[in-house]
């Protein structure tokens, strides 16, 4: 009888749900796919929640187990995860030590604080290798004496197909919150305000901002809410994941501020480490506006399949310029979508998976 293959992840920032949780969870939807039995350690059962955002299907047979990795002994976490032969981690700065087969440490934050590589970590992780989300984040390891495997996450084919007519609306999806690399909604709503004023062409437009909202973060997002009065700004905090993508069939335009005003050679943990949401948008023919920082910025080719901006200017300056040359348009949304399909699919994305790991 065959052996089944048995996976494990811990993460302990899971109940976020956002961009790094989808890719921990993508790379281990592979191994479900290989017919790996999987188990999740969490003192809660996140399946609905992950249906409900993911849209992934095997989470339905995952294990969830208790989270053996607070107030517990090393012996108990030791011999917890010698019955597995993959365990995923993903990092917040904790390591332990793992008697599993194969151990990876997951990075998606290039943050310094999160790698103290002293004697005694480096005696924890002497089985384990790490797992970069993004060439951004890979060259901050490499400066921190860490050589990860680079996989970055795949943006669904589906959105490559969707058919909606497009509405006046400009899209901005990233979680809401205000610290660490915040994404901007109140920079995002000022550039709304001062496009309309600026250009006519833009008076019929809706801004909508979607974005993950927990318990702690709901004064900020009262906060965002309160500082305009503009009807044609709307907030969607926790939109379940067919929603999301019926949104970026319906929208123009994408916007996405996460970094504006950092600099990223000093903290490179506030800028966006990858960048799915506006991938996403590129692969459903938005045209999509980022912040020239971190990971869009390796990503999106300046006028070819999409657009970088410096500040608020820069940005309006481009989208009259864009909103009035169809040609230009039409060669965006060619080049993106052939882009997202050649280089970020599904099966380019389970590949990589398999041959690193």
């Amino acid at each position: 009888m065959k052996k089944i293959m048995k996976v494990a992840l811990y993460n302990p920032f899971i109940e976020t749900l956002g961009g790094g949780e989808k890719h921990i969870l993508s790379i281990i939807q592979v191994f479900a796919e290989q017919g790996a039995e999987i188990s999740i350690f969490w003192n809660k059962n996140l399946t609905h929640e992950i249906e409900n955002r993911f849209s992934f299907e095997y989470v339905k047979n995952i294990k969830w187990l208790p989270n053996i990795f607070n107030n517990h002994s090393p012996l108990r976490t030791l011999q917890s995860l010698k019955n597995f032969d993959y365990f995923f981690y993903v990092t917040n700065g904790s390591y332990f030590a793992s008697l599993a087969k194969k151990n990876f440490v997951f990075s998606m934050v290039p943050d310094q604080k999160l790698y103290n590589l002293n004697p005694i970590n480096r005696l924890k992780l002497w089985n384990y290798r790490f797992i970069s989300n993004s060439p951004f984040t890979t060259s901050w390891l490499e400066k921190w004496g860490i050589n990860p495997i680079t996989i970055p996450p795949y943006i669904d084919s589906s959105l490559l197909n969707i058919k909606n007519k497009k509405e006046k609306i400009i899209l901005s999806v990233g979680r809401f919150f205000p610290h660490l690399h915040s994404k901007n909604q109140e920079k995002i709503i000022e550039s709304f305000s001062n496009l309309k004023r600026e250009s006519q062409i833009f008076r019929d437009y809706k801004l909508i901002i979607v974005g993950g909202l927990k318990k702690e973060d709901e004064s900020y997002f009262n906060k965002l809410k309160l500082s305009t009065e503009d009807p044609s700004i709307l907030f969607k905090p926790n939109v379940t994941n067919r929603e999301l993508y019926s949104l970026y069939g319906r929208a123009s335009y994408f916007w996405h501020f996460t970094g504006y005003g950092v600099d990223e050679d000093i903290s490179p943990e506030k800028v966006e480490h990858f960048g799915i949401a506006p991938l996403e948008a590129m692969a459903a023919s938005d045209f999509v506006f980022c912040f020239n920082a971190g990971g869009p910025k390796r990503l999106i080719k300046e006028g070819e399949t999409g657009f970088l901006f410096n500040d608020i200017k820069e940005l309006i300056e481009k989208m009259i310029i864009l909103e009035g040359d169809l040609k230009l348009q039409n060669k965006i949304k060619t080049q993106a979508n052939s882009y997202i399909d050649k280089y970020l699919s599904y099966n380019a994305f389970k590949t990589e998976v398999l041959k690193f790991l």
